[in-house]
Order: C-alpha cells, then structure tokens, then sequence
C-alpha cells in the first residue's frame, strides 16, 4: 500500500443516487479517494459496486449527487473527466481475433496519437507487461492473466491518472491474481489513483489505503483494512493445554475465560494487543500455569464484511454508516 497523497481528492462524491424504477441501486453514498491511493469498493453482488463504477467513469448518469472526478465537475465537464481516467471493466475489451499489438494500436488510433508515437507507447506498454514475446499472437490464444495484463496496458495508452478496476482478477488463478497485485502497486507507485471493486476480501487487504464497503445501496462502513477489523468484536487468545489436570487449574483460575473441555482449550477476549498478550503471559507466570500453545485470533476482512452484509453493528442503525478516521 503506498502513503502518498495530494490535498486535491482524485474522486468525490456526495449524496450519490442511482435508482431504476422503484429499484434504489446507491442511496445517497459519499466517497473521498486521495490522489496517489487504492480505495476498494467492498460488497455483495448487486450491491451497487459496478453501478457506482460506471457513474464515476462516465458511462451512465447519477440522479443526484456532487460528483468530480480529477478535480473537474462529472455533470458539468464529462469529457475531461475522460479524458483524466482509465477503466477496466469486469469483462475483457481486448479483441480476440487480433494481435495483442494490434488492439494497442487500436487503444492508440482511439486516442489520435500520431502513428510513430502510438507505435513507442504500444511497444513500451508491451514490454511493461511482459507482453512482448506475444505481441504477435492473436489475444484469443493468450491466458486469462495475459489478457487481464493486455486489458490494463490498453487503459494505459491514454495515460491516465486515475484508474478504475472493476474486479479485475475476476477468474484469474492465484498466480496470475498475484501477478496483478504487483502491476496495481507499480501503477499507484508512479503516482495513479486506483479505484478498485473486489470480490475477494484479501485483495482488499493486501492493496487498499481505504476500503469502503457497500451493502444494499448505501456505505455500511469505510476505514483502512486495521480500522475496520476493530469494527468486529470477537478477537481473542486461545490457551490450549495438554494435561487435563493444569486445563482444569487454569479454567478455574481464569473465570472470564471460555472453556472448551473436549479441545482442553480456553478463550479469552482480546484485541489481540501486545499489552493484552503481556497481562495473560504474566498472569500465566505468577500462576505457575504452563500452556502448550497459544495462538491470538483477531478479526479479519471476511469476519468484516459478513458482520457488515449480514446484519447491523452493536449500536448502529439502519441508516448510520460507521466511519474511521
């Protein structure tokens, strides 16, 4: 994850709506992506994740909302806000029955570059995503990684700083996922904004500065991937023993503890903190009480984006979003 923003956002917006017919797709969400960042877009399917894509990309319009993106007025200034971006979609745009080469030379002509110079930016891009050795070859004999890969480097033509990647390792093998890990990171290296949709929650959390996610059309929460698992209770430390007689002992002794008799194992709450862990290793010290092993649970991302999608926190309503700043 990178650290490195400007004071001017890269996407905002607020009291974001999108409604078909009596169906209500976003409700009034607000976004603030930082220049130089990854915001993930976490949630169910139908929850609105590509809708809110393809409004900020341009590609359909928002019934309400104060939207910029790149610092120019979605509604008032659509063609610099494309001209500013990058998209890729869920579904490759690559054209099978040509050459990888030649679907970047087509990206290029799309954005009136001179021949000469569509040509360097096609090979550079290439050569960028290890794409050189089939340039030749018709996509529709490369991979599902390779024309993920062929996907973005399009995107790229245009030099855009701002990229939206609508599950772009939908499909992909762990490999070829990870692989697209290493190209998103080098992307907001040089600087690129990316807006991510993601089904898969360690993507999330191996990327993203910010995540937000999205449930039934409105943002049940937003904060980095740390701050949203102290959303979640649940974290503790599991004690477990090997000697009936000391789990006994220690079950007695620590009464705050979850027993497990058949696992001869106890839970205690914790957030998982060194100083929590310090308090139970001492208090372990001065009992004379020896576990066999120890092993520390805290929340994780699925544990967040189930309680989130599921049902609603200890002491939010339906209409609060939990924000963490």
């Amino acid at each position: 994850m990178t650290t490195t923003t400007s004071h001017s956002p890269a996407i905002s917006a607020k009291g974001l709506r999108k409604a078909y017919g009596d169906k209500t797709v976003l409700d009034g969400i607000d976004l603030l992506v930082p220049t130089g960042t990854v915001f993930a877009l976490l949630g169910p399917n139908g929850a609105g994740k590509t809708t809110a894509v393809k409004i900020l990309s341009t590609l359909i319009s928002a019934d309400a909302g104060d939207l910029h993106v790149g610092g120019h007025d979605l509604a008032a200034e659509p063609q610099a806000v494309r001209a500013a971006i990058g998209v890729t979609g869920q579904f490759s745009a690559v054209d099978g029955l040509i050459t990888g080469e030649e679907n970047m030379l087509l990206m290029a002509d799309l954005h009136h570059l001179p021949k000469s110079e569509g040509r360097r930016v096609a090979a550079e891009l290439l050569d960028r995503f290890d794409l050189t050795d089939a340039a030749k070859k018709p996509a529709a004999t490369y991979s599902g990684g390779m024309k993920r890969r062929l996907d973005i480097a399009m995107t790229l033509v245009g030099n855009p700083r701002i990229i939206f990647l609508d599950e772009p390792t939908t499909g992909l093998d762990p490999r070829s996922r990870h692989n697209m890990w290493a190209i998103i990171r080098r992307l907001v290296s040089d600087g690129v904004t990316v807006f991510l949709t993601t089904q898969y929650l360690e993507e999330a959390d191996e990327l993203a500065d910010r995540i937000a996610v999205l449930n039934d059309g409105r943002l049940a929460a937003e904060g980095s991937a740390e701050e949203l698992k102290r959303l979640i209770p649940g974290g503790h430390v599991r004690l477990r023993f090997t000697d009936p007689e000391t789990y006994r002992a220690a079950a007695a002794a620590l009464r705050e503890a979850t027993p497990d008799d058949e696992a001869l194992s106890l839970q205690i709450p914790s957030g998982g903190t060194q100083r929590e862990l310090r308090a139970i290793l001492d208090w372990l010290d001065t009992a004379g009480i020896e576990a066999d092993e120890l092993t520390v649970h805290t929340p994780d991302l699925d544990d967040v984006f189930f309680a989130l999608t599921s049902a609603t926190l200890p002491g939010q309503t339906d209409q609060s979003k939990e924000t963490v700043r």
